[in-house]
C-alpha cells in the first residue's frame, strides 16, 4: 500500500494519573483510511409461475377495459379491479387474458402474481361462482335462515343473528349444514370466515363451526386422579 493510501500522524497527549499524580505521555496514532466505494447491480426477478399462467375467458363473459381498469360481467353478477402501474394486461386471440410485467422490480413481481390470481377469480365467479360450506357439530347447534339473516344456535344464552351480504346466497341443509356461495370469492370467504368466528372447533370433543373440509386436531382430555 503507498504512501498516499495510508498516513499515519502521532500526537503527544499529557494526561494527569490520579495514582501517580505526574504527567504521563502518551502516543496515539490516526490512521487515514481512503473511502470505500460500492458498486450497484441491478437484480432481476425471476417471472411468476401464476403470473404467467393465461386465463381463458368464457363465451359468456363480457370484458371492458379501459387503461388500468378492467370490469367483468358474467350471468352471475359484474365485477371491476384497478392495476397497479407494475402490471398491465393484454387481450390475446382465442379469449385469453394475460397479465404482464410493466417493469422489473421486486414489486412488480409481487403484483404481478397476485392480480393474476384475483383476476382469474372475476372470470371464474361471474360465470361459474363459488361456495363455501361449513358445518355445526355440538348439541343443540343449529342453524336457520329468517328473511335477509341467517340465525345461528351455538350454545349461548342468546341466538346470534347475523345479515347475508348483498351478492351472497346461504342456504342451510339438516339444520347443521350452511352453504355460502356467490361471484364474490373474497366476500364469501370473509362472511363463512365471520361466521365460523363465534364458536371455532375446540380440540378436545371437536364442538363448535368448522369449514366441511377443515381437519380439527384432537387433543386427549385430562385423565381422572388413579388411586
Amino acid at each position: 500500500m503507498g504512501s498516499s493510501s495510508l498516513t499515519a500522524s502521532l500526537h503527544t497527549s499529557t494526561l494527569r494519573s490520579p495514582f501517580v499524580g505526574s504527567l504521563n505521555g502518551f502516543r496515539v496514532s490516526s490512521v487515514a483510511v481512503r473511502r470505500v466505494g460500492f458498486v450497484r447491480k441491478t437484480v432481476e426477478c425471476k417471472e411468476s409461475r401464476i403470473g404467467k399462467q393465461p386465463i381463458p375467458v368464457p363465451s359468456n363473459v363480457t370484458l371492458t377495459m379501459e387503461g388500468q381498469d378492467l370490469k367483468v360481467k358474467g350471468p352471475l353478477g359484474e365485477m371491476a379491479i384497478t392495476y397497479p402501474r407494475e402490471v398491465k394486461l393484454e387481450r390475446e386471440d382465442g379469449g385469453i387474458l394475460r397479465v404482464r410485467k410493466a417493469v422489473e422490480t421486486r414489486r412488480a413481481n409481487q403484483m404481478h402474481g397476485l392480480f393474476r390470481t384475483l383476476t382469474d377469480n372475476m372470470v371464474v365467479g361471474v360465470s361459474k361462482g363459488f361456495e363455501k360450506k361449513l358445518q355445526l357439530v355440538g348439541v343443540g347447534y343449529r342453524a336457520t335462515i329468517e328473511g335477509k339473516d341467517i340465525v345461528l344456535n351455538l350454545g349461548f344464552s342468546h341466538p346470534v343473528r347475523m345479515e347475508i351480504p348483498a351478492g351472497l346466497q346461504v342456504k342451510v341443509e339438516e339444520n347443521t349444514r350452511i352453504t355460502v356461495s356467490g361471484y364474490d370469492k373474497s366476500a364469501i370467504g370473509q362472511f363463512a370466515a365471520s361466521i365460523r368466528k363465534w364458536r371455532p372447533p375446540e380440540p378436545y370433543k371437536g364442538k363448535g363451526v368448522k369449514y366441511a373440509d377443515e381437519i380439527v386436531r384432537r387433543k386427549e382430555g385430562k385423565a381422572g386422579k388413579k388411586k
